[in-house]
């Protein structure tokens, strides 16, 4: 990046353009976050001047110190060197409303059941009070297993994943949110650790993305843990495991909710029995399915 724009740039829309030109002309990928190398800017620049999130106008043109000049410019140049995604570079991630931390050792948070859990599963989960335990198969950072600890807050939570390193970064969040009486972090490799447990609601984000979509997978893909991502030739292999055992670790009325990414075809083709009910995202009705435990393999 140029050595003269500390001085040439000024305001905030100064370094806005700036980070934006330098975001495309670099050939960033986006998708941890935000869509577009506008919206990635603003959010690095409000981010790193400590401003609100969501009232950018108002320091439009409002003139940077010099030391703010300075650490803009290593965040633009970081993002477009290391190619590290945002939320890497924040040491934060959002779903909704509520923020998580997030670093390399856990994947950055981005998935549709978070929206779903924000409507407490309605219709499909009539009292939302009624519901007395629930498992996040494949926690990560802890972000779904608390989202669905508000949703229902009655329920005890447990949270699964088979990396000691995401356990720690989900401990982490579990205690900012003021939850470690109601969610519970275990290590286990699927359901091998849950025993005899059983759970009204069983919901994962496993590993969905077949072998040729991680085979080119852009550079800031890449710096998120490998486990998390890749799922066998066509992307299925965890949510087999899940299918294939979910049955046994739900009560009577439980449901399964699972996303599975761009697998849906992929998914019918090899279960054409099982009665899946796909359930609207912002996104569409493609990403994450239902199933009730009476409709599951035993």
């Amino acid at each position: 990046m140029s050595s003269t724009a500390k001085t040439e740039l000024i305001t905030v829309r100064d370094y806005l353009r700036y980070a934006v030109s330098h975001f495309n002309a670099a050939g960033l990928s986006f998708g941890h976050g935000s869509d577009n190398a506008w919206d990635e800017a603003v959010y690095l620049t409000l981010h790193a001047l400590h401003l609100p999130l969501d009232r950018l106008e108002p320091f439009l043109d409002a003139r940077l110190l010099a030391h703010e000049r300075e650490q803009l410019l290593d965040l633009y140049n970081r993002r477009c060197q290391d190619r590290l995604p945002a939320a890497y570079l924040t040491r934060e991630a959002w779903l909704g409303e509520h923020r998580f931390y997030v670093d390399e050792r856990v994947i950055v948070p981005r998935s549709f059941i978070a929206e779903l859990l924000a409507e407490q599963l309605t219709p499909w989960i009539a009292d939302p009070w009624a519901l007395e335990s629930a498992l996040d198969l494949c926690t990560g950072s802890g972000c779904l297993a608390i989202l669905t600890a508000l949703a229902f807050p009655n329920a005890e939570v447990d949270a699964v994943d088979l990396s000691q390193d995401a356990l720690s970064v989900a401990e982490r969040n579990v205690a900012d949110y003021q939850l470690t009486d109601r969610v519970r972090l275990v290590h286990s490799d699927a359901f091998a650790g849950l025993a005899g447990k059983r759970y009204d609601l069983i919901i994962s984000n496993p590993p969905y993305v077949d072998a040729e979509s991680v085979a080119a997978l852009p550079p800031e893909y890449l710096h998120e843990p490998e486990m998390a991502l890749g799922s066998g030739d066509d992307g299925l292999d965890f949510t087999r495991i899940i299918l294939a055992e979910a049955k046994k670790h739900l009560t009577d009325d439980g449901l399964l909710v699972v996303e599975i990414g761009h697998n849906r075809d992929a998914l019918e083709a090899a279960y054409p029995t099982l009665p899946f009910t796909w359930l609207d995202t912002a996104a569409g009705d493609e990403y994450v399915f239902m199933l009730r435990a009476e409709d599951l393999p035993d």
